[in-house]
């Protein structure tokens, strides 16, 4: 293995933490220096991980520092990328890519002129669960994919965050928010959406805050809160899709695949390592199987450490821009779809990330 990739990271509110926590695993990726717009916050994150602090003008042009960790809310996400790659960075951000499609592009095209990569969350479909779904499914065990079945819901976060207004706003809501894991994961399966339809709808029900400084005061939703769509994949899945802030409880599995001979139980991909179930047409109880594939022990932050190995052998990076952007085209069209009664066309597709070996490690893979 090579020399580790200096990481600045812009944005330490509460994912960062997650991400710190898996650093000292990745010995391709050195924590260099951290920067937020909250100048206290930024030094305090620093003290802790025994790093600098940098303002974000300095983090994104400083010459020590080799990618661009973006943890920015999802309005800065295009802004921050294009001044990274300007600065001569590698770019790996929290999803959404961008807040469209339009910003997005613009973010990979500028990334190929200066030949930098892009990578972009979700990674937790490098983990052993998705993984080993994923060597389940194309082993054949059940049989040729037919559908899949995804239902994604909460009373919202407002009851758990304590400043959750950028969930209501553009880039966020249930589908941009918790949307990508399930759909990454559904191209991980699947391959490329082909076309998507959908329907979307927001209560009139008002949202305030439930815990931290901010207890009581009202959120402005700006976002569609249900959302229900069908996608087309080019290899003929159909796959079903609800995400919703509106739901109280429910008892609906969260996410199921469909084969012609047996059905997938999938652990949930906004987890690494939770167990997968299996059920065939000759056994059609549930029975728990072993990981055999993806990333063991792992956590947010492994996709920039596989991106860093590719960087340094040459291969292509599995949590790609490439995959990123189709997810952000999917949700876009889905909102539009819904919004204006049609079915849509997707311009984009992408190849199936290579898969994640049993045992492997991102540094040594």
């Amino acid at each position: 293995m090579g020399s580790a990739l200096n990481v600045g990271v812009v944005g330490v509110g509460v994912i960062s933490n997650q991400y710190f926590a898996s650093f000292p695993k990745l010995p391709n990726l050195s924590l260099a220096a951290v920067a937020d717009l909250d100048v206290a916050r930024a030094a305090s994150v620093a003290d802790a991980q025994g790093t600098r602090a940098l303002s974000v003008d300095a983090i994104l042009t400083d010459p020590g520092i080799d990618v661009i960790l973006n943890l920015t809310i999802p309005a800065a996400h295009a802004e921050i990328a294009l001044r990274a790659l300007d600065g001569g960075k590698h770019v790996y951000g929290e999803k959404p890519l961008a807040l469209t499609t339009a910003d997005a592009a613009g973010v990979l095209s500028r990334a190929a002129d200066v030949g930098l990569r892009v990578g972009g969350a979700p990674d937790t479909v490098l983990g052993t669960g998705i993984q080993t779904t994923r060597a389940v499914l194309d082993s054949g065990r059940i049989g040729a994919p037919v559908g899949a079945s995804v239902h994604w819901t909460a009373p919202g976060h407002e009851l758990w965050h304590p400043a959750p207004g950028f969930y209501y706003q553009p880039g966020g809501g249930p589908l941009y928010d918790m949307g990508p894991y399930y759909l990454t994961s559904l191209v991980t399966f699947f391959g490329p959406v082909v076309r998507v339809s959908g329907a979307v709808s927001r209560s009139a029900r008002e949202r305030t805050i439930a815990t931290g400084p901010s207890a009581g005061a009202a959120i402005p939703v700006d976002v569609d809160t249900h959302v229900t769509a069908i996608l087309e994949h080019a290899n003929g899945v159909i796959s079903t899709v609800t995400v919703s802030f509106e739901v109280w409880a429910t008892r609906s599995p969260y996410f199921e695949i469909y084969g012609t001979d047996g059905s997938i139980l999938v652990p949930d991909p906004n987890m690494f390592s939770d167990t997968v179930s299996l059920a065939t047409s000759a056994n059609r109880e549930w029975v728990e199987l072993p990981a055999t594939a993806g990333y063991a022990d792992a956590g947010r932050g492994f996709g920039l450490a596989d991106m860093a190995r590719g960087i340094e052998t040459g291969r292509p990076h599995r949590a790609s821009g490439e995959l990123a952007f189709h997810v952000l085209e999917i949700m876009e069209s889905i909102i539009s779809a819904g919004r204006e009664h049609r079915v849509i066309e997707l311009s984009s597709t992408v190849e199936r990330p290579e898969p994640v070996a049993d045992g492997s490690t991102p540094a040594t893979w």
